[in-house]
């Protein structure tokens, strides 16, 4: 087996990626577009979409890694536009979508057309959310977007499956969707919480392990996604659920494994996110290659109405379903008020991604007769374009978007605030409990020692406040910013010691690596006091 092409493409992924950030250019726009470059220079290999990869390798570790970051508690707060978009949306979206290639398609079976509908129907929204963070949108927005991505694959992959039995004559009928959605749904989630809660007594329990927790961490998802499908249920689903469980809970595992397991996650969703995207634009051979017999007018033609019809139907739904729910008392006193900025936001961070092309490299070839599936390569040719016109329309037009309506921003001052109030009364807590402790003669501390413990105490509960201060009138820092790159500064001061009695030979490296990890951990400490 060749692994230089899966080298080539991870790593030169992650260097565009990296350099996307030297740039006003969204990330994922910048690796789409290295991807359709690079597929046109001769000898780079051809990195044809494997749906067998895609959704079983790829889908899971990101849905868990987006669920480990969302707040279960906003997520539920915003459930009802969640799962409007998610589920309705998405519903609503293929049916439009399909029929209108329907009619426009000459010979297009609506069957085959809803299939189409039910590829492109979800927008991916690490784009989005991503545009969305960098500007501080304000938080309702931006959980409304993660939520919908966390389910919404679920949603389109059923819909695929009930579009596809019926375009393959297996004779679906609205009891059979119905049925389907039914078990996917339930199914998923019922598996999910099944495992959830198992998962999470387990990584308690392996405590001083943290290398095994994370291992355990890293199986997580796909367990998940394996098991919800061999029920037959939705993998998505019990993903997000034992996802979003696990990232509440969060809290009661190891403090190591937690910080060990939050930068695993971190370069896993680095890579796959940097990789998936250069794998969109480096799809384009394959989907022209198999264009055949509809000419390139023909195509382009047909792409630029379903392209029109994915994006206004999106409006078509998200102003309804903002709007219309609020005429209800309980509605308007249960959710924050809102205008028509957010949901022209909503509407607009449409972009699709790559879970709408795997989708569509698993159409089969032939349907249960034996004949070809009608359209099949315009189906990929389509689904392609959506991807890539969202992408960047979308993509690039959102940031002016944003700044034009002018939003209101996240208030800094005031989170800073709530965030040094919160460390005051944790501190007081700490402090009772600690003059508790000192109290029992087995927790005897000489003085020094236990006047360091309210030290560090006090310097927890000052360092917020200290942000909300006065700065600094030559460097602009804050008194706190101050102290974290001093202690950085005596830090390093002390590795250099280090590393040059190892050099004399005055310590082993064995010593070294002990005393350097002691530095790392103290100078990571320095570095989140107080960091946003």
């Amino acid at each position: 087996m060749d692994v230089m092409p899966l080298l080539l493409l991870v790593a030169g992924s992650a260097a565009v990626a990296g350099a996307a950030r030297r740039t006003p250019v969204p990330g994922p726009l910048l690796l789409v577009a290295a991807g359709l470059a690079a597929a046109y220079i001769p000898g780079v290999p051809d990195y044809t979409l494997d749906p067998h990869i895609v959704l079983p390798l790829l889908l899971p570790p990101l849905l868990h890694t987006a669920a480990l970051e969302s707040s279960y508690l906003d997520l539920r707060a915003n459930l009802r536009p969640v799962a409007l978009l998610s589920v309705g949306y998405v519903l609503f979206a293929t049916v439009v979508v399909g029929y209108a290639a329907y009619l426009v398609i000459p010979d297009l079976p609506l069957a085959a057309a809803l299939v189409l509908g039910a590829v492109i129907a979800p927008p991916d929204a690490v784009a989005a959310t991503a545009i969305a963070r960098k500007l501080g949108l304000p938080n309702r927005i931006t959980t409304i977007l993660q939520g919908e991505s966390l389910v919404n694959d679920a949603t389109a992959i059923t819909a695929y499956k009930v579009a596809l039995a019926a375009a393959a004559g297996v004779g679906a009928t609205w009891t059979h969707g119905i049925r389907e959605f039914a078990v996917a749904a339930l199914g998923g989630i019922g598996v999910g919480v099944v495992l959830m809660i198992p998962l999470h007594w387990l990584r308690c329990r392996l405590r001083d392990a943290p290398l095994l927790e994370n291992t355990l961490s890293l199986l997580i998802p796909f367990v998940a996604y394996q098991v919800a499908e061999q029920f037959g249920a939705s993998g998505v689903l019990a993903v997000v659920v034992v996802g979003l469980y696990l990232g509440h809970r969060s809290w009661q595992v190891d403090f190591e494994t937690r910080l060990q397991e939050e930068a695993v996650w971190k370069m896993v969703s680095f890579v796959l996110e940097s990789t998936v995207f250069a794998l969109i634009g480096l799809q384009l051979p394959v989907v022209l290659r198999g264009l055949g017999e509809f000419s390139g007018e023909q195509a382009v033609w047909y792409a630029v109405v379903v392209f029109v019809v994915a994006v206004i139907v999106r409006f078509v739904w998200v102003f309804p379903a903002t709007f219309l729910p609020r005429l209800s008392a309980r509605v308007r006193e249960r959710e924050p008020g809102t205008n028509w900025k957010a949901p022209v936001i909503v509407g607009w961070a449409g972009m699709r991604g790559v879970v709408s092309l795997a989708i569509a490299f698993s159409v089969p070839v032939a349907v249960r007769d034996g004949d070809a599936f009608p359209a099949r390569n315009l189906v990929l040719f389509l689904t392609f374009t959506t991807v890539i016109g969202t992408l960047v329309v979308q993509g690039l037009t959102l940031p002016p978007l944003i700044r034009a309506l002018r939003l209101p921003a996240r208030d800094v001052r005031a989170e800073t605030l709530a965030e040094a109030q919160a460390q005051n009364e944790a501190s007081r807590a700490a402090e009772r409990r600690l003059d508790e402790l000192l109290e029992d003669e087995r927790n005897a501390l000489p003085g020094p020692l236990a006047d360091r413990l309210r030290t560090v105490m006090e310097r927890r509960r000052n360092a917020v406040w200290e942000r909300l201060g006065t700065v600094h009138e030559v460097t602009g820092e804050s008194a706190d910013d101050t102290y974290r790159r001093l202690a950085r500064e005596m830090i390093d001061a002390e590795r250099k010691v280090f590393v040059g009695l190892r050099d004399a030979r005055r310590i082993d490296d064995e010593m070294l690596r002990v005393l350097l990890k002691r530095l790392d951990l103290e100078e990571a400490a320095a570095y989140r006091e107080g960091a946003d």
